[in-house]
């Protein structure tokens, strides 16, 4: 299953982050006091799910054999008590039957279902 790391030293609010085998930075940006050097934490949740959305889509358009040409995922995150992802689709190569089936598939793709689900954390001290 997938597993990562996250640092941060004395550099206000970078972070520096593995998973994957891949390095990457966040911070706040500078309205919030960090330097603005990587995306912010709500970013990169936005950045998984607009990934395996894209990812998930074509993947089926392919196993299909349907001429999907590309997929663009607009994300939006609003919301200060109550949090809410919007996305939106635009499709280009399908007709408006496949097009709809690949909005129904969206609905189910694996970080969907686990953001929908909810997600139990538990913390430990190394």
């Amino acid at each position: 299953m997938a597993q990562g790391s996250a640092r941060i030293g004395k550099d206000r609010y970078r972070t520096e982050i593995d998973v994957g085998g891949h390095g990457l930075i966040a911070d706040e940006p500078p309205a919030l006091g960090g330097g603005g050097v990587g995306p912010a934490p709500y970013d990169l949740l936005l950045a998984s799910l607009g990934a395996c959305t894209a990812i998930t889509l074509r993947m089926y358009a392919d196993r299909k054999g349907w001429p999907l040409e590309s997929v663009e995922v607009g994300l939006r995150l609003s919301g200060r008590e109550e949090k809410r992802i919007d996305r939106s689709l635009a499709i280009v190569g399908l007709d408006d039957e496949q097009r709809a089936r690949m909005a129904d598939i969206a609905e189910r793709t694996p970080v969907t279902l686990t953001l929908k689900a909810g997600l139990p954390i538990t913390t430990t001290l190394a």
